[in-house]
């Protein structure tokens, strides 16, 4: 490295220029074979950096977003899923849900890919450079209830309120307390109409009550909060992960 490229990495530097030193060698023999101007090069220069800034967030915005695994709607299975509306779903994937602040709930028995649809919109948002969150009801609540415990709780209610795209899978596999129950409520209130939600459980509607300390007052109001800009989807059929398995002759 001469001195020149030493002193181009040290002002990239103190720019936050992190993408143009890894380029700036190869754009300079580019520059020299096709000849391009002085704007040419700064141009080319820019751009690099700017897409590799864009990597950068995207990257961030996973790593932040907490997926358990990479799904995606190319992988899903239409065919075999009972009641999932494809162009509804290919709809939702244009994000404009996200733009009204509406949120999209799915319902149905374990297995039918509730939680693959989720987080396959999940990172439809990231990649378009949205922030989300990803977790499960119970670990919501229960996050909220020891951080109000620590003294955190304004810290924590903040983490998975500001995400433009919050995540909420698996609600009724594990009944809330009464106190977690409250808490939950307060994520559904504060989001309410400021940001989207997307909500997985394998109870019906009317049966959320039995997640939430079968408190049917305040589960009435939560639903009212969550229903009013909503898209339900209702997914029946078996439950994919048995299927593969009675392919495989795991099980009869």
């Amino acid at each position: 490295m001469n001195l020149q490229q030493e002193r181009i990495d040290t002002l990239c530097a103190e720019l936050g220029f992190k993408g143009l030193p890894n380029h700036y060698a190869n754009l300079c023999q580019v520059a020299a074979k096709e000849e391009w101007s002085y704007s040419d090069f700064l141009e080319n220069a820019l751009r690099k950096e700017a897409e590799d800034k864009e990597i950068r967030k995207i990257g961030m915005l996973k790593k932040t977003a907490g997926f358990p695994i990479v799904k995606t709607l190319e992988e899903y299975d239409f065919e075999f899923a009972q009641g999932v509306p494809k162009k509804q779903i290919e709809e939702l994937s244009k994000l404009t849900f996200l733009q009204k602040n509406e949120n999209v709930i799915f319902l149905g028995a374990s297995g039918v890919g509730k939680t693959h649809l989720a987080i396959s919109l999940g990172e439809k948002a990231i990649q378009a450079g949205i922030k989300t969150r990803f977790v499960s009801a119970a670990d919501l609540s229960v996050s909220l209830e020891n951080s109000q415990k620590e003294g955190r709780y304004r810290q924590v209610l903040q983490s998975f309120t500001s995400p433009k795209l919050l995540i909420i899978d698996e609600i009724g596999y594990l009944p809330l307390t009464r106190n977690q129950a409250d808490h939950f409520f307060q994520i559904v209130a504060k989001r309410y109409e400021k940001g989207a939600t997307i909500l997985t459980s394998n109870l019906n509607l009317g049966q959320w009550d039995k997640a939430f300390a079968k408190d049917s007052i305040l589960t009435a109001a939560m639903l009212d909060r969550l229903l009013h800009h909503a898209h339900v989807i209702a997914i029946r059929g078996e439950s994919y992960r048995l299927k593969e398995k009675k392919k495989a002759g795991i099980i009869g």
